[in-house]
Formats: structure tokens, sequence, C-alpha cells
């Protein structure tokens, strides 16, 4: 009850401190990717109930000949590399804070084709419901493989505490204003999870 009362708290401050910042965004991404200017996709959320996420949209819908989206690298734009490295796309899922479907601090919802993919040990990820930030993010984010990542997100789940929300919430501000592991060594965002082999 109290980590609910403060995610819709501070979620409803962050809001209105960055409308501004939300306004631009929305105006900016508009102008240079066109519509729609918010990226929706379903997501996990606890206990693998399903829900739609949202951010700002990065990066441009371009096809090849077959129709196929491009890969990241030559669809992420300037702008939304500049995006991307301030944080500022997450914003909007301040919403689905709102909503419900995220806390602040939780493991960060994946995509639902992983779902088949995880071991037992790691679907136990999903027994708390999923963050904007978590402990696998202030521990390396992208720089990290999945692996680690799945270790850390099943951690949590285990030692969820006020406390260390606190903890996870100041090392996310820290890093967000260092700008640190914001992308993998070999990818613009994150390399595809393709199981555990």
């Amino acid at each position: 009850m109290l980590k609910r009362m403060f995610d819709l708290i501070i979620s409803l401050g962050l809001l209105v401190i960055s409308s501004p910042i939300l306004i631009v965004s929305y105006l900016l991404i508009s102008k240079k990717l066109g519509k729609p200017v918010l990226f929706k996709q379903t997501r996990p959320g606890k206990y693998e109930k399903p829900f739609d996420i949202y951010k700002f949209r990065t990066m441009t819908t371009e096809v090849d000949g077959k129709g196929q989206l491009l890969p990241d690298e030559q669809r992420m734009t300037k702008l939304g590399s500049q995006i991307r490295n301030s944080s500022i796309d997450e914003l909007p899922q301040l919403i689905n804070v709102l909503k419900g479907d995220l806390s602040l601090v939780g493991p960060r919802p994946l995509l639902m084709e992983y779902l088949p993919l995880y071991n037992e040990k790691q679907k136990k990820r999903h027994n708390v419901k999923p963050g904007i930030t978590g402990w696998a993010q202030i521990n390396g984010r992208n720089a990290i493989t999945w692996e680690q990542k799945f270790k850390l997100d099943v951690w949590y789940a285990e030692n969820q505490s006020f406390k260390l929300d606190m903890y996870i919430l100041y090392k996310t501000i820290e890093n967000v204003l260092k700008k640190k592991n914001i992308s993998s060594e070999s990818h613009v965002t994150a390399e595809k999870f393709r199981g555990n082999f």
C-alpha cells in the first residue's frame, strides 16, 4: 500500500514538473518523425498479465523492400538518440504508473515474445509489478548480459523493500545525469533475448 501511494504521488508530481519537457518533446517528435508520437507496445506485467506501455518514439518506421522494419541502427535518428540518452523517452511511462500497470521501481517489462524463453528461476521476475527503473538498470542496464539482468531482477523480486526502492531511485537519477549504460556495446538499444542456450 505504501509503495502504491508513493508511486501515485511521485508520478503525478513528476508529470506536472516535466510537462514543459513533455510538450516540447511531443512537438519535436511530431515535426521530425511524424505521428504517432507515442510508441505503444504490449508488455507482460505482474504475473505476466499483458498491458500497453507508452514511450516517446525515437525511430523512423522505414522498411526494406520486403516490408520489414530496417535494423534499429538505421532507423534511429539524431533526435531519437538525444531523447534516449537523456531518458526522456521513458517519461510517458509515468501514465502507466498512474494507471497501476507499472511501479516506479521494479523489473523492466520486456517483450511478450520472451515469456516462453525464460527458465523457472527467471520467471520469478514477474512475481512483482514491473517498473520504470530497477535493480538491473542501476547495475548495468543495457551494458550487461540478459542472464545477469534476470539474476538481478529475481534478486529484487525476492528482496523488495521501500528502502531498496529509495536507493534504486537515487542511483537511477545519478545514472541518468551521467548518461550511463544507455545502450549495449553492439546495439543502439539492446540485443534481443534468444533464450537460455
